[in-house]
């Protein structure tokens, strides 16, 4: 077992230009996790919810500041041995579910793990259907993401995102583009399966009944996270 916090941001700075105007989003945010706990992220629309959401996971490069997983520095690393340890650390769950459509849902779902290459073929085949049955997709495992509606391509999303088994889950509005119904459906699958496997979820929502259900709720404000405020 690690000493570390499996995600810590130190001090990130990141700013974009919009209308050759520079936007400072992120100001200093400072947060760390511990082992299990699931963190809902709000804030008011154009917060850079987002942009710290794309830092954390890699896509990103802060302009000062660190993500350290398990106490290494992301954005030390080469960007080959960064894009690995982002593949095997991190499973992300988007708003706009980013299926391939020329892929079938098992092969959509198998990416992450040819990403790394650590299993053979029918290794990874095996694990997709499983997840895919275990997400409630057990009939659609040769079907295309344009066969599926939303909420069964979000759950295909959700596989894919635990192909590698990682210990952190990066969700961004998972259920932005459902209805309430299959929305709140989404989310228990999501709650139960990262609870199972002990995962660190970190959830951008613009929802307080689905940041309710989170460990703790942070406030995206000025550019900083801070405790968000507890309504009497």
């Amino acid at each position: 077992m690690s000493n570390f916090p499996p995600l810590s941001a130190i001090n990130l700075h990141k700013a974009y230009t919009l209308h050759s105007k520079q936007i400072q989003v992120l100001r200093g945010a400072n947060f760390t996790t511990t082992p299990g706990e699931s963190i809902a992220i709000i804030g008011r629309s154009g917060s850079g919810k987002s942009t710290l959401m794309h830092v954390l996971g890699g896509l990103d490069k802060p302009a000062q500041g660190q993500v350290l997983f398990n106490g290494q520095d992301l954005y030390r690393l080469s960007a080959r041995r960064r894009t690995r340890l982002c593949a095997s650390h991190i499973g992300f769950v988007f708003q706009a579910y980013h299926l391939l459509p020329e892929m079938d849902i098992t092969e959509n779902v198998m990416l992450p793990a040819m990403a790394l290459g650590k299993i053979s073929r029918k290794a990874m085949r095996e694990r997709a259907e499983s997840l895919l049955e275990r997400v409630g997709l057990k009939d659609r495992l040769n079907h295309k993401p344009q066969e599926l509606s939303g909420g069964e391509q979000q759950r295909a999303a959700i596989a894919r995102a635990l192909m590698n088994n990682p210990p952190l889950i990066l969700a961004d509005e998972p259920t932005g583009n459902l209805d309430a119904t299959t929305g709140d459906s989404v989310l228990d699958l999501l709650f139960e399966l990262t609870r199972e496997h002990n995962t660190v979820l970190v959830m951008v929502t613009h929802n307080p009944e689905t940041a309710a259900r989170c460990s703790r709720t942070l406030l995206l404000q000025d550019g900083l996270l801070v405790p968000a405020p507890t309504e009497q």
